[in-house]
C-alpha cells in the first residue's frame, strides 16, 4: 500500500491578498492591514516588508511612510476574510476528501493511491484555480510528511525556481540538503523561540542539523514530540491530519472600545454584544455552556489614569446555547463588577464548562417552552448568517453603539453585506 502524501496550501499575504482581490488599484502599492481599533499592523503585502514594516508595530511609527512612499492601511474586514476564507477551503476540498484546515490561510491535504502523480504540476494547476476562483495567490508543498510539507510550501513561497508550487520528494538530495541546510532551525514546524535558544546551544542551528540529530536522545532531553519532529523532517509521517477539528475547550469574545466608556449602560451594550456573539459561536459548534465568565478593564496603557481591572464568572443553572439565558447572566455579573468614575477600555466574555449540545438535558415541564427558544436561536443565526451579521440582534447592544472599536478606514464586506456587494458597470 502506497504511502500518502501530504500538502499544505498556503494563502500569500492573505489579509492583504483579500483586499486586493476587490480593489485592484492596490496592487503594486505598499499595504497594511490595521488591529482592532486600528492600533498596529496585523499583515502586510510584499512591499510594505521591503519597506521595513514589521508585523505587530504600532500604526503610528508607521504613519511617516505614507506620503514618500505611498503607504496604504486599511482596518481589518474580518467578516470579508472568513468568508474568502470558506471559499478557498471549498475549492481544496474539491482536489482531496482528507482535509485539515489549519488556520484562516492554511489547510492541509492527504493524497493516496496516487504514485504517479506529478505533484508540482498539481500544485499549479490548484493555485491556478484558487487564483481564478477566488483572486488569491497561494503557494503548494508536497511531502511525505505535514513537518516537509510546511517546509516545502515556505520555499516555494520563497524560492522563485519553484513558481509556487515545489514537491520535496522529486527533488535531488543534493537540492534538498542545500535547502534543508540554508533554512534557520526556527522555520520548522512546532519549534519555537526558547527551544530554538536551547538547539541552538547544542549546535542544532539549521532544519539539517535537525534532521541528523538522533531522535531518542532529543526525545529523552526535550520530548516525544520534538523526537516525532525529526522523523517527520527524516520522511516518516507521524502526524496525521485532523479531519474534524478537536472541540473548543472555551469561547471568548473580547473587543477594546473605541473610545473609553465611563456609563454602565454602555458597558451592558458591550457586553450583551460580545456575549451574542459567543452564543453564535456556541451554537456552531453544537455546545453548550456551564459556565460564563465577564471581565472588565481600564487602559494598562495610561498609568495616570484611574485604573481598575476585574472579573467574575458563575455556574449557570443548567448548560445552554440560548442567548437570552447567557446576557441575562452576563448582565447580573457586570451589574456587580462595575465600578463608577473608570474609563474603561476594554470588556469580554468567556463560556467554558463546554459540552456537546447532544447531552442537553430536557426538562418534563418546559419542553416546550426550551422548543421554541431553541427556534428563535435558529432563525436568528439563519438570518444573520444569510443577510449579514445584526441583521437581527438584541435591542440591549444598543442603536449608536459608540462604544464600537474604531475602524477608521475599513474596505466594504463585499461578500457578505447586501448594501456592500461591489457594483460592476458595463
Amino acid at each position: 500500500m502506497s504511502k500518502p502524501v501530504f500538502s499544505l496550501v498556503d494563502c500569500n499575504n492573505f489579509y492583504a491578498s483579500c483586499e486586493r482581490a476587490f480593489n485592484p488599484g492596490l496592487i503594486g502599492k505598499p499595504l497594511v492591514v490595521l488591529s482592532n481599533n486600528d492600533g498596529c499592523v496585523v499583515a502586510r503585502s510584499q512591499e510594505a516588508k521591503a519597506l521595513g514594516v514589521k508585523m505587530a508595530q504600532p500604526w503610528f511609527q508607521c504613519q511617516h511612510l505614507v506620503r514618500p512612499h505611498g503607504l496604504v492601511a486599511l482596518s481589518s474586514n474580518y467578516a470579508l476574510y472568513a468568508d474568502m476564507s470558506r471559499r478557498v477551503m471549498t475549492i481544496l476540498a474539491g482536489f482531496s476528501p482528507q482535509q485539515e484546515v489549519y488556520s484562516i490561510d492554511e489547510s492541509f491535504l492527504a493524497f493516496s493511491g496516487q504514485d504517479e502523480t506529478d505533484w508540482q504540476a498539481l500544485g499549479l494547476t490548484m493555485r491556478d484555480k484558487i487564483f481564478r476562483w477566488t483572486g488569491l495567490p497561494v503557494c503548494v508543498g508536497f511531502a511525505p510528511s505535514k513537518t516537509l510539507a510546511k517546509l516545502a510550501n515556505h520555499w516555494a513561497k520563497t524560492q522563485p525556481g519553484f513558481a509556487g508550487s515545489c514537491d520535496y520528494s522529486a527533488l535531488p538530495a543534493a537540492q534538498r540538503q542545500a535547502l534543508l541546510q540554508a533554512t534557520p532551525v526556527n522555520q520548522v514546524w512546532g519549534v519555537g523561540r526558547r527551544l530554538t535558544e536551547k538547539l541552538e546551544a547544542l549546535g542544532i542551528r539549521s532544519a539539517a542539523d535537525l534532521q541528523a540529530a538522533d531522535p531518542a536522545w532529543l526525545g529523552g532531553q526535550f520530548s516525544v514530540v520534538l523526537a516525532r519532529t525529526v522523523e517527520e523532517l527524516r520522511g516518516v509521517s507521524c502526524l496525521d491530519l485532523e479531519d474534524v477539528a478537536p472541540p473548543r475547550q472555551q469561547i471568548m469574545t473580547s473587543r477594546s472600545f473605541g473610545l473609553p466608556v465611563t456609563e454602565l449602560a454602555e458597558l451592558r451594550q458591550a457586553v450583551t454584544a460580545y456575549t451574542t456573539r459567543a452564543a453564535e459561536k456556541l451554537r456552531a459548534d453544537g455546545q453548550l455552556a456551564g459556565e460564563i465568565q465577564v471581565f472588565i478593564r481600564t487602559s494598562p496603557f495610561k498609568p495616570d489614569a484611574p485604573s481598575y481591572s476585574g472579573a467574575l464568572q458563575m455556574h449557570l443553572p443548567e448548560p445552554t446555547d440560548d442567548t437570552l439565558h447567557l446576557v441575562k447572566a452576563a448582565g447580573f455579573l457586570l451589574q456587580r463588577l462595575y465600578r463608577p468614575g473608570f474609563p474603561y477600555q476594554k470588556a469580554g466574555i468567556l463560556l467554558s464548562e463546554l459540552q456537546p449540545a447532544t447531552l442537553r438535558q430536557g426538562q418534563l415541564f418546559d419542553r416546550t417552552d426550551t422548543r421554541r427558544r431553541d427556534t428563535l436561536m435558529t432563525v436568528m443565526d439563519q438570518l444573520n448568517r444569510k443577510m449579514g451579521q445584526d441583521t437581527l440582534f438584541l435591542a440591549g447592544t444598543g442603536i449608536d453603539r459608540s462604544w464600537r472599536m474604531r475602524q477608521g478606514n475599513r474596505s466594504p464586506r463585499y461578500t457578505t453585506h447586501w448594501a456592500e456587494i461591489p457594483v460592476a458597470r458595463a
